[in-house]
């Protein structure tokens, strides 16, 4: 519910009286409620409050980016007369198809009364109070060199094809305000400026996903976009808005882990289930990944069941249930954290399976590298998406360091045993079953 605006809020409300207070408007305010923003937006499309320089909208495609930077313009313009602000789009014609005549861009969200004119030719808007927006192409560096502004909106720089030279154009325009703003929306890309508003000062990063914006968006669209791509690199960067980066010296960049997703698992000769446990209760997770090989020889990651903040009785049974699911005939888990212990919790949750207790007297890269390696000669596959996982092992450096989410890379190295027990351990050869 934090995603609704405050009239989706007020309608959905069974126990209040919304069109009681939609009738007690009056004929005015009623004329004007299209246009309250204020009433319309959902909470990720409204301006944060604070001391901000940049506000960067990384969100899904469909989330409503462009209406949240048009009315950021359009509130700009109506309420401060000779306001100068500069409009950037990837390309002429994107900023004007998109920005000004756009279902979501200024001549559409005009309210009566303070319609802008546009004069296509000048590429300029001009409000009735005197306020003014001028559009630009970030293909045309130069542009930017000369005009002045307050303020500017700078739409897809994701896509700008010499993004910091047009960004620093830009910034070096805003000579006119006490304090100039700028706001960027943007799906996610990792490109360099992208990623430096991330880490600058005066930033300020809000985000959210396609999802969020279902009310209206086709029927049918957050459904086929999800069966065609969800839990895959485009899917998250798209859909969920997620900027996605690879750490400097990754053992598994993100390229990497995307050429090796498939979408079915062939007949299979065994499953085996790593288990990486928690120091501690309630402390890091413990990683669960289970495995499968298949008859042609390739492993084929098909579950991520780790869990979190559990005793070591809840993950026990956490293993011993996707043991279960997934028709697992061993179960490989790190003894170093425990010992024995971890052999008496899963055989007190039933996981009466075959166990492996192996000890890591290697650092966890000298571990992955082998893993690592099977990856690159196309001999690993996973059978969808595993968001959580692939963040950790997209974490993993091959200097030794981890710069992933978590402390610890528990579901990696959850990975990383059950691969070296299957592919590059003894194998065991039971017969053929499909999952």
């Amino acid at each position: 519910m934090d995603h609704l605006s405050v009239i989706e809020r007020r309608v959905l409300d069974p126990g209040g009286d919304w069109r009681g207070w939609l009738s007690g408007l009056s004929p005015y305010e009623r004329l004007m409620l299209p246009y309250r923003w204020d009433l319309w937006a959902r909470p990720g499309q409204v301006a944060p409050a604070g001391d901000w320089r940049t506000w960067l909208m990384l969100a899904g495609r469909g989330f409503g980016k462009t209406r949240a930077g048009a009315e950021w313009v359009r509130g700009l313009a109506e309420r401060q007369g000779g306001v100068r602000i500069a409009l950037v789009g990837a390309t002429a014609a994107e900023a004007r198809a998109v920005m000004v005549e756009g279902d979501s861009g200024l001549l559409a969200i005009a309210s009566p009364g303070n319609r802008p004119t546009y004069h296509s030719s000048l590429r300029r808007l001009t409000w009735p109070n005197g306020a003014e927006a001028r559009l630009y192409s970030a293909a045309e560096p130069e542009g930017l060199r000369g005009p002045q502004h307050h303020h500017a909106w700078a739409d897809e720089i994701g896509k700008w094809p010499a993004g910091r030279e047009v960004w620093s154009n830009l910034e070096l325009g805003l000579r006119l305000a006490d304090a100039p703003r700028i706001v960027a929306t943007t799906t996610p890309r990792a490109v360099p400026l992208v990623r430096g508003l991330v880490a600058a000062a005066g930033t300020i990063v809000t985000g959210g996903r396609s999802e969020d914006n279902r009310a209206h968006l086709g029927s049918g669209f957050l459904s086929g976009m999800r069966a065609s791509y969800g839990g895959t690199r485009l899917g998250r960067q798209e859909l969920d808005g997620v900027l996605l980066d690879d750490v400097e010296g990754a053992l598994w960049p993100r390229d990497l882990i995307e050429r090796c997703r498939v979408q079915a698992v062939p007949q299979v000769t065994r499953v085996v289930i790593g288990v990486d446990p928690p120091a501690g209760i309630g402390g890091d997770a413990c990683g669960i990944v289970a495995v499968a090989r298949g008859v042609d020889g390739h492993a084929y990651v098909i579950e991520d069941a780790t869990v979190s903040g559990v005793s070591p009785e809840g993950w026990a049974r956490a293993v011993a249930e996707a043991a279960r699911r997934t028709g697992a005939d061993r179960i490989v888990a790190e003894a170093n954290n425990g010992g024995e212990m971890v052999r008496s919790v899963l055989l007190a949750a039933d996981a009466v399976l075959p166990l492996t207790l192996v000890h890591a007297s290697h650092g966890k890269v000298a571990r992955a590298e082998p893993v690592q390696a099977l990856y690159e000669r196309g001999r690993v596959f996973h059978v969808g998406g595993f968001p959580d996982l692939e963040d950790q092992m997209a974490g993993l450096t091959a200097g030794g360091g981890y710069c992933g989410p978590g402390r610890s890379p528990d579901r990696a190295d959850a990975l990383v045993w059950a691969l070296w027990a299957l592919m590059l351990g003894p194998q065991g050869r039971p017969g053929v079953r499909a999952l």
